[in-house]
Parts: C-alpha cells; sequence; structure tokens
C-alpha cells in the first residue's frame, strides 16, 4: 500500500507538466486507421484489442508515447503492431486521438454471475495473506480508474484484453508500470485470479 501512495503521489506531483491539449474533432480524423482494430468510435469489435473509448485520454497519450518510445529503443511499451501505428506521431496527434477517443461512450459488458462473488471479494479486499492489494486502490470502486495518475478505466473492457495484461505484466513482458507497481501485483495472482478479476472489472459500470 505505502508503494501505490508513493507512485500515486509521484504521477500526481507531475501532473502540471504542459501537455499538448488534445482536439476531439481532429482526433476523429485521424484515426481512420484505429478503426480496423479499435472500431470507429473506439469499441473493438475484437476481443484482443482494448476499446479506448471511453478511457482517459492522459492514459491512452501516454500509451501512446510508451509504444513509440519501444519501437525506437527506448523504454516504453514494446508491441508490434502499435509500435508501428505509434512511430509517425507527434505529441499533438496523440493528443488528439486520445480526446477523440476519450470522448466516445464504451459499450457495456455483464459480469457472468460465477465470477461476481470471487470477483468482488479480490478487487474490493485484495488478499493479504499473499500481499495482494485491492485493485480498488487505484482503479476506484466502479473500475473507472484515476485520470490525474494515469491509472486506466477499466469498466467495460473486453476481458480478454483484460486477462492478456495481467499476464504480461506477471510475465514482465508488459513493464511500462511506474516503479513497477503493476508487475508485482500481477506476480502474486493465480490464472483463476486474473480469470474472475477480468470478467469481474469488465463488468462494473
Amino acid at each position: 500500500m505505502k508503494k501505490i501512495v508513493f507512485t500515486l503521489a509521484l504521477m500526481l506531483g507531475v501532473v502540471g507538466v504542459a501537455q499538448a491539449q488534445g482536439d476531439v474533432e481532429a482526433g476523429k480524423a485521424k484515426s481512420a486507421t484505429c478503426a480496423a482494430c479499435h472500431g470507429p468510435d473506439g469499441n473493438s469489435p475484437i476481443d484482443m484489442y482494448p476499446k479506448l473509448a471511453g478511457q482517459h485520454a492522459s492514459y491512452l497519450a501516454k500509451e501512446l508515447v510508451d509504444y513509440k518510445a519501444a519501437a525506437t529503443g527506448g523504454e516504453g511499451r514494446a508491441n508490434a503492431i502499435m509500435g508501428g501505428m505509434a512511430m509517425p506521431l507527434s505529441e499533438q496527434d496523440a493528443a488528439d486521438l486520445s480526446a477523440y477517443f476519450a470522448s466516445q461512450a464504451i459499450t457495456p459488458i455483464a459480469t457472468p454471475e460465477e465470477a461476481v462473488e470471487q470477483g468482488a471479494a479480490l478487487y474490493q479486499g485484495g488478499d493479504i495473506e499473499r500481499g495482494v492489494t485491492a485493485c480498488i486502490a487505484c482503479h476506484g470502486p466502479r473500475g473507472e480508474g484515476l485520470e490525474a495518475a494515469k491509472f486506466p478505466s477499466l469498466a467495460g473492457q473486453h476481458p480478454k484484453y483484460i486477462a492478456e495484461q495481467l499476464h504480461l505484466f506477471r510475465t514482465g513482458e508488459r513493464n511500462n508500470d511506474p516503479n513497477g507497481m503493476m508487475r508485482s501485483i500481477a506476480a502474486k495472482l493465480t490464472d483463476q485470479d486474473i480469470d474472475v478479476l477480468s470478467q469481474y472489472v469488465a463488468g462494473l459500470h
């Protein structure tokens, strides 16, 4: 918990750094190439690709910057497809695209009944014995995340995509989480934990 509080304070402390202001209409015009995987309004019809609709603009912009950084040999988020897509984007392009997708409404997803009890217990309370921090601490009671800290919204996201990201954090293949926070948490999750959590949080709204 101390690690999370420190990370949150650190991230909130840099919020004041100047960033490009996104233009929704400009972002819509630039989003045509994104539609094949993410849908024209950011509601991806393919569950291996994330929904971008309704996601925090600050988080989306951060991920685009991280993709570009990794693609150019720096520290970031390595992904063969998104690295190539992010490479030609300017800071303004990233801001515009992020503003557009953030302005769209995400389509809801229902949580399977069998995942509610166990998912709620782990999401809301964590597991003290295993040192698993409650997800609610950063992602909020309704899975809404925290814009200022760039903690993503998870509500309405494809469960398959959420599960895949947790697996990647657990193996360390995804490592663009501040202070290794998600890697530390995911390392303590079982496959069953990941399955029920991804189904539970996707249905929050």
